[in-house]
């Protein structure tokens, strides 16, 4: 055997011990852990209060993963690199309103709807309202989300700006880099609550979506054991106590 094929032969073994799978829901429950990767930028689903994790998306994740026999192991990161660490392996599923796209679905496996919710246009201009307004305007919105590829099918936008937090988008808004902030309605509400001063106004959707955890492709059996505890959640009452408390309202799908 030449030296080329040995180092061929150790290449290959090599990339084999590399590769690992998903863990089941079985491996998940004989550790005892659940790992879940989020962000916390983004109120009301999964943000930091006083220290403290919090959130629509963290205690309905808690709650489920209770019916399901395990407690929750938080990563927290930047939304862009959520999906990515699933195919890695690093975590078992991801949260942070999560929207169900056709591209998405092809790179991870969605459990059921959690919630459904939409991007909506924020501004100081009450006339900047609609996407028929956004001709000429500039538009932040985060890095990462479904919200920019639908900002892009917008006709005469005069420029589109990521920025790596909602809260980026937002101080762009206030201080007028930007003419509009797209983002999720929700977290849209909670941010013009928070600064009744600074005269930002809601207007119309830009799109409405389903949103969801996702765990790697084709993980079926963590899928289904999540779809199952979300069920009971959703059955007994739970989920309609944490909804009510974040957003005022039961934000499932109807």
């Amino acid at each position: 055997m030449n030296s080329l094929i040995r180092f061929s032969i150790l290449c290959a073994s090599l990339a084999i011990s590399l590769v690992t799978e998903a863990r089941t829901i079985e491996e998940v429950k004989a550790s005892g852990k659940l790992i879940v990767a989020t962000e916390t930028a983004y109120p009301p689903f999964t943000y930091t209060q006083n220290g403290v994790r919090t959130g629509l998306d963290v205690e309905l994740m808690e709650a489920v993963a209770k019916k399901m026999g395990v407690k929750v192991e938080w990563q927290v990161l930047s939304f862009d690199v959520l999906l990515v660490g699933l195919a890695q392996n690093r975590w078992d599923m991801a949260v942070s309103s999560i929207g169900i796209t056709p591209t998405r679905a092809k790179a991870v496996t969605f459990a059921n709807p959690e919630y459904c919710s939409g991007a909506v246009i924020v501004s100081k201009d009450p006339q900047v309202n609609s996407i028929a307004t956004l001709k000429n305007k500039v538009i932040a919105v985060q890095t990462g989300t479904t919200y920019l590829p639908n900002l892009r099918a917008i006709p005469n936008v005069k420029e589109i700006k990521n920025y790596p937090k909602d809260a980026d988008a937002i101080s762009a808004l206030l201080a007028g880099r930007v003419d509009a902030w797209v983002s999720d309605r929700f977290s849209a509400k909670a941010a013009v609550n928070s600064m009744p001063q600074a005269g930002l106004k809601i207007g119309g959707f830009v799109l409405v979506e389903k949103l969801a955890v996702a765990v790697k492709k084709d993980n079926l059996s963590l899928a289904n054991a999540y779809n199952k505890a979300l069920a009971e959640v959703m059955a007994d009452g739970t989920y309609k106590k944490i909804s009510e408390k974040y957003t005022a309202e039961d934000v499932r799908c109807k």
